[in-house]
């Protein structure tokens, strides 16, 4: 499980916005996921518990042997 991005509520630009958030997944099997959010500028938590929320999402559909 990777996650980068912007949380702000500074350090965002054009090209990487606050909001901006992408997760990945790899597995043993060689399955990979990846989930790009454009969240928005809609809070330094939130932005954070929306990204663990969708995390967790991808790591249950990892561990099932679904590429998220």
């Amino acid at each position: 499980m990777a996650v980068t991005g912007i949380a702000g509520p500074g350090g965002g630009s054009a090209g990487k916005p606050v909001g901006l958030v992408h997760l990945a997944t790899a597995g043993r099997d060689g399955g990979q996921g990846h989930r790009r959010l454009e969240l928005g500028a809609i809070g330094r938590g939130a932005i954070r518990e929306e990204s663990v929320r969708v995390g967790f999402a991808m790591l249950r559909e990892a561990l099932r042997g679904r590429s998220p």
